[in-house]
């Protein structure tokens, strides 16, 4: 318990500290070197933008959250699908698996303008976006995962006359569990960078939209404040899903 406690104290005190020496080490260099706040602003002006484009930035980060959170979640499901597909029929994975891979290998702004043609500049093309760069590392995390099971274990379960969906059902989804929510805090954070990059590309809102319109304008202060907002969800939703891991694969967590 007490080694807990003290592993808790420092995943909390540790970010902490390099968090103040990091904007201190900053903050300093700036005063000390005078950096044109073109370049570089300070730690104050950025958190000055903050404060006074507060509401601004609230309702542009929240519509790519929202874009991101819907694409995520059809990514996901979208992945379980497949890959659960694919292990009730290995023609379907050796059929479609390449294609997968071809989707990952392509760059995402490749496809950025492709789903803005297709879709539009609204909320649509960026929820595919996100999905379509959450799908691959789940997929991928989960196939190894439906097909990583103890060979004893599956033995006992044929022995036992179980069905291929008892087997599904009771061994092959329990034992992804330590595979596939490494791959959902991947898909978290790449979520957030798939719906920003979207709206990098064609968009009337959103925290991607206005960095492109912060730098046309040389608005730095603004565009490094929206930079640190979308971030910071990108953190809530990656130990968001941390939380969520500790309560259900917990065996496995330090």
């Amino acid at each position: 318990m007490l080694k807990t406690k003290t592993i808790t104290k420092n995943k909390i005190l540790l970010p902490i500290i390099s968090f103040i020496l990091i904007i201190g080490t900053w903050e300093l260099l700036d005063c000390v070197l005078n950096i044109n706040n073109l370049i570089l602003p300070s730690p104050r002006q950025i958190f000055l933008a903050i404060i006074n484009n507060i509401p601004l930035l609230l309702q542009e980060t929240g519509i790519t959250t929202l874009e991101a959170i819907i694409g995520f979640v059809i990514g996901f499901l979208f992945a379980y699908f497949f890959a659960s597909l694919f292990v009730f029929s290995a023609s379907t994975k050796n059929a479609l698996y390449p294609y997968a891979i071809a989707l990952k290998a392509t760059p995402i702004f490749a496809l950025g303008p492709i789903l803005v043609v297709w879709f539009g500049t609204g909320i649509f093309s960026k929820i595919i976006m996100s999905a379509l760069v959450c799908f691959f590392p789940i997929l991928v995390n989960l196939v190894k995962g439906f097909t990583s099971i103890d060979s004893n274990t599956l033995d006992l379960f044929k022995t036992l006359e179980a069905s291929r969906l008892q087997i599904f059902k009771k061994l092959r989804i329990p034992s992804s569990n330590s595979y596939l929510f490494p791959a959902l805090k991947i898909a978290s954070t790449m979520a957030i960078i798939g719906a920003t990059i979207a709206e990098f590309i064609g968009a009337s809102h959103g925290i991607g939209y206005l960095i492109v319109n912060s730098s046309y304008y040389l608005n730095i202060d603004l565009m490094f404040a929206s930079i640190i907002m979308i971030s910071i969800v990108g953190i809530l939703l990656f130990y968001l899903i941390e939380y969520i891991e500790r309560k259900i694969v917990f065996w496995e967590i330090n």
